[in-house]
């Protein structure tokens, strides 16, 4: 088995690392479902598919390594570009067999590999494909084969890295350890399970349906990638004195005498400054530190961590992805699931009620806000 945690997520746009070329009849497509030896070897078996090929994708950094994405140092995640004849199976095709090859219930990474560079994702590379997995994905919601809510993202494609070759075509090169891995992760066992009767179809025969028209459009998940973090000066105007000192100034709130520590109302936390959601009342808790206590955020895309040496001690502070506001520290001292304390500043945070959310623009995190 793979020593290091997984959860995979897909997309981006080739770049010139990538040594595997389109031909003009066929189509790309990206997606995340944990383990790429998985993933390939699954898309590999559809008809209508010439190649899957392993990658990273979702990341910053340039041209990443394998040892660097497993290691957990890159905001990469493994990846799996499919090229496919659309004339033999359609986009739709490809999402009824992702669907029969992960676990879109978990966000946190896939069956036994954990982590957020194993997250899954799919990655659209055009508007059509966007509308195709956006309905797709609904359609599974609708299905209520899972116990937990139907949440793996769906993001525009940006770059791709190929990945060594040695893991190209794992599971054909090294067979009996590829076998073992998979097995011994669970994946086809609950793949199975949720699936029934309906696991073996022939994925030729759907169709790619024509455009949505607006009101049959779910909504598209948030996209800060574009977002310009106003001025100082700006900001020392739009924020009370204590938001701007705790999420500009990395300064802490007075314990127990905050907006939040004792809030029991469903909804989400948002940054003060973008908006971006960070944590859900659902996995809120009462830590007894008098602050707003998560044990994981609502997104991990929106949420980073550093290493912070201040008042001689070492800890690992969190921060907003793209405001990049101060929200507080993560300890190793919280509960189940996790084990995780995620140590808020009110001030830094925006609550939003659940009977709310929608008009504000956060309908994709509704289910993961109610208990």
């Amino acid at each position: 088995m793979r020593l290091i945690t997984i959860a995979l997520w897909f997309g981006l746009a080739l770049t010139s690392t990538a040594t595997f070329s389109q031909s003009s009849d066929e189509k790309v497509a990206t997606f995340a479902g944990g383990c790429f030896w998985c993933v390939e070897k699954a898309f590999e078996d559809v008809p209508g598919v010439r190649e899957a090929v392993s990658g990273y994708a979702g990341g910053t950094e340039v041209d990443p390594s394998y040892e660097q994405v497993a290691g957990g140092q890159t905001s990469h995640t493994e990846a799996v570009q499919v090229y496919y004849d659309p004339s033999v199976v359609s986009y739709t095709g490809l999402l009824q067999a992702f669907w029969r090859m992960m676990d879109p219930t978990d966000l946190d990474g896939q069956f036994v590999d954990r982590g957020q560079q194993y997250r899954p994702a799919i990655f659209y590379h055009n508007e059509q494909q966007r509308e195709i997995a956006l309905r797709e994905r609904e359609k599974l919601r609708e299905q209520n084969r899972y116990e937990d809510p139907v949440v793996v993202p769906v993001e525009p494609f940006t770059t791709f890295y190929r990945a060594e070759d040695y893991h190209q075509d794992y599971y054909k090169k090294s067979s009996v350890r590829y076998w073992i891995y998979t097995r011994n992760s669970g994946r086809f066992q609950f793949t199975e399970k949720v699936w029934g009767d309906d696991y073996d179809v022939d994925f030729r025969k759907f169709e790619d349906k024509p455009a949505m028209s607006d009101a049959e459009q779910p909504q598209a998940s948030l996209d800060f990638s574009d977002y310009q973090k106003p001025a100082d000066e700006t900001l020392r105007e739009q924020l009370t004195p204590l938001q701007y000192s705790v999420s500009q100034r990395g300064k802490t709130e007075r314990a127990f005498n905050n907006e939040y520590w004792d809030e029991e109302r469903a909804g989400i936390y948002v940054d003060i400054v973008s908006g971006e959601p960070l944590f859900s009342s659902a996995d809120k808790f009462e830590s007894g530190t008098g602050w707003p206590s998560f044990t994981k955020p609502i997104d991990d895309k929106f949420v980073v961590t550093k290493t912070d040496r201040s008042w001689f001690m070492t800890r690992t502070e969190v921060k907003s992805r793209y405001a990049d506001s101060h929200l507080g520290h993560v300890f190793e001292d919280g509960p189940e699931p996790t084990g995780l304390r995620y140590c808020m500043n009110s001030a830094a945070m925006r609550f939003i009620p659940l009977d709310d959310m929608a008009e504000e623009g956060y309908s994709e995190y509704i289910d993961q806000v109610k208990d």
